[in-house]
């Protein structure tokens, strides 16, 4: 699969890291789930969130967390997944842009993994793909990212114009097809 560049909202500048890099690392089909993948260089300053125990939480976003948006090709309606590295997580419905919003369900909770190394961290997440709606998709990648001093920087495939906004459909530039390979 495609490796794709994040961008920094210009407003809201990084510290230190240098480039993030998102992609879909594949599909498993004995234990369905989709895996996706961020890299992150220039890491050390990074403001990594401690364990908090597997399971949903709100206000992911408020410190450094990974985002997916996973819309069917050619609906309005999409889904929102949240994954920090604290294994805390949660998943989202919308409509249409930022228009009613619920919980999805889940068979179960995703998987997450950072590795930190002094300059580089990689995230990992398993997303359980029976939750997810059927392929084609549009997908948004995205990022907050919180370095030392409470700097957040709001990393995206795309931004609109105005404040950072990873729902807007300008976002959902990268494309998984109907038949992803194992």
């Amino acid at each position: 699969m495609e490796t794709h560049t994040l961008t920094p909202h210009p407003n809201f500048r990084p510290l230190a890291v240098r480039s993030v890099e998102a992609r879909v690392i594949g599909f498993d089909p004995a234990w369905l789930r989709l895996r996706l993948r961020w890299r992150i260089e220039g890491a050390g300053e990074l403001v990594v969130p401690q364990f908090a125990g597997k399971g949903r939480a709100d206000g992911l976003w408020r410190t450094t967390c990974f985002e997916a948006f996973v819309q069917r090709e050619g609906a309005p309606a999409y889904v929102e997944l949240n994954l920090s590295p604290s294994e805390r997580w949660n998943a989202y419905d919308f409509d249409a842009p930022r228009s009613a919003m619920r919980e999805h369900p889940m068979p179960h909770g995703p998987g997450c993994t950072l590795r930190l190394g002094q300059s580089l961290a990689i995230f990992d997440a398993a997303i359980p793909a029976p939750s997810l709606p059927p392929l084609p998709w549009r997908l948004g990648l995205s990022c907050v990212l919180e370095e030392t001093g409470g700097r957040l920087s709001y990393w995206a495939l795309a931004h609109p114009e105005g404040a950072p906004d990873f729902h807007d459909p300008a976002c959902f530039t990268a494309s998984v097809p109907a038949a992803l390979a194992p």
